[in-house]
């Protein structure tokens, strides 16, 4: 959980992040309703930009998820291709070109995420992400040209074992992974989807409103995935919810998360 905790205000469910200009939780939507934008500054082609973008993507389906209409940005001063192959990798959703922002679209609030300690622009929250260190082979491919740095490459036949691992962390705690981290989270997404295909052969059962609540509860507290995570490894080893149950729980979470939890679905004999 993020370090200022949940006051009961918060109780009734309005995404708020920790916006690092104040250091204070403020709504990532405002009352006034309107266009959110959420731009991702990315300052170059490493880890640390790609963790940005995963932020800045989930805290996109995070709003979507809460009715907000939201217009997705990269601002980034060169190798806009290879972040945004990067990110295709990661099923995090295209992004517009931040340098072609047309005023005037009624946006309520702007909300930039940024690598931790980078100085903001503008107005409106912004939200940082510490730094994300490789520890294994090198996560880039070699290009034609040696000048030019690497793009981050994911070294896994599922690239969705390098989202998890990096959801798995809280955005402001440093991340150091090596292939044993990600062989794990690889390991527990096999399991998931596993488990998702066995429980979709039951009757469908609605999301227990319990742990519709606590799912809900973790990410509009500033994004806890961690928290989100910890939920869904309750409903997998809990004797509560009936399969249906727990099969649309996985679903209904992977809105947010886009693991691709239902990957196997049909596969199961």
């Amino acid at each position: 959980m993020p370090a200022y905790g949940r006051p009961a205000a918060y109780a009734h469910l309005v995404l708020r992040i920790l916006d690092a200009r104040t250091g204070e939780a403020v709504p990532a939507a405002p009352a006034r309703r309107g266009l959110t934008r959420v731009e991702a500054r990315a300052s170059g082609l490493d880890p640390t930009a790609l963790r940005v973008l995963l932020t800045a993507d989930v805290l996109v389906r995070a709003l979507e998820l809460s009715g907000t209409p939201v217009w997705t940005t990269l601002t980034a001063a060169h190798h806009h291709a290879g972040l945004r192959a990067a990110a295709a990798t990661l099923s995090i959703r295209p992004f517009e070109d931040g340098r072609t922002l047309t005023p005037g679209l009624g946006e309520a609030q702007a909300i930039q995420v940024t690598a931790e300690d980078t100085d903001a622009v503008g107005e409106g929250p912004v939200v940082w992400v510490a730094p994300l260190e490789w520890t294994g082979e090198p996560l880039g491919a070699h290009t034609p040209d040696p000048a030019a740095p690497p793009a981050p490459q994911v070294p896994l036949d599922d690239p969705a074992a390098l989202r998890l691992a990096l959801l798995s962390v809280p955005r402001g705690e440093p991340v150091r992974l090596d292939c044993a981290a990600l062989d794990e989270a690889a390991g527990r997404l096999a399991r998931w989807r596993r488990a998702v295909a066995g429980w979709a052969r039951q009757p469908s059962r609605p999301v227990p409103d319990e742990v519709r609540t606590r799912l809900r509860s973790a990410w509009e507290d500033d994004l806890d995935l961690p928290g989100v995570l910890d939920v869904l490894r309750d409903v997998e080893t809990g004797t509560g919810p009936a399969d249906g149950a727990r099969f649309e729980t996985y679903v209904y979470a992977d809105r947010l998360l886009a693991l691709d939890l239902a990957r196997d679905l049909g596969s199961l004999a």
